[in-house]
């Protein structure tokens, strides 16, 4: 597929759905590598024990054609069972989770509170001079509230990454012809 000169970069959510099994993970990352494109946010975990699946989710960042020529390429590693651009379509749910510490005392202690209410972030642990909060949302979500506690006293930030999931009763992980139970 020939390169579109000026084509503006996007951000792209990846479901890639694939069999676990030792070095998945590192072909799927070094395919984005070898085109010298960085990987925003990943996580990884298995989703079905019982079928030994896993689900990566990746957010990465190019120009259209080359995203789609990626995802084409995922398809052809034998591991990997669909490729799913959460970004695209309208049934895709993405979320991050963070922990947010913030040390504050006095009116900034009682700001931090208020702002954790505003965006329905948890107080998860508590000392006299600092909270963690915990947060779900979508990634621009945790940046507002991270932005917003950095003046009030943002001591640390640690982020999941992006997971994401389709609303409705279809499947993600494989074809429907896959998902048919076996007699």
């Amino acid at each position: 597929m020939p390169p579109h000169a000026g084509e503006p970069a996007e951000s792209r959510t990846l479901a890639i759905i694939v069999d676990n099994e030792p070095g998945v993970l590192a072909r799927v990352v070094g395919l984005f590598s070898a085109r010298g494109y960085n990987i925003e946010s990943l996580t990884v975990a298995e989703t079905d024990k019982s079928a030994h699946m896993s689900r990566i989710t990746v957010v990465t960042r190019g120009e259209p054609n080359i995203i789609d020529q990626i995802k084409s390429q995922l398809d052809r590693i034998v591991s990997v069972r669909n490729v799913i651009d959460v970004t695209r379509d309208p049934a895709g749910v993405q979320r991050e989770l963070a922990l947010v510490k913030v040390r504050s005392t006095g009116a900034d202690r009682i700001e931090a509170l208020r702002v954790s209410e505003i965006f329905r972030a948890k107080v998860i642990d508590t000392t006299l001079e600092s909270f963690i909060f915990e947060m779900t949302g979508a990634s621009d979500k945790i940046d507002a509230f991270v932005d917003l506690m950095r003046p009030i006293g943002l001591v640390e930030v640690s982020r999941t990454g992006v997971l994401s999931i389709h609303r409705g009763p279809e499947l993600d992980r494989i074809s429907t012809a896959d998902a048919a139970p076996s007699a």
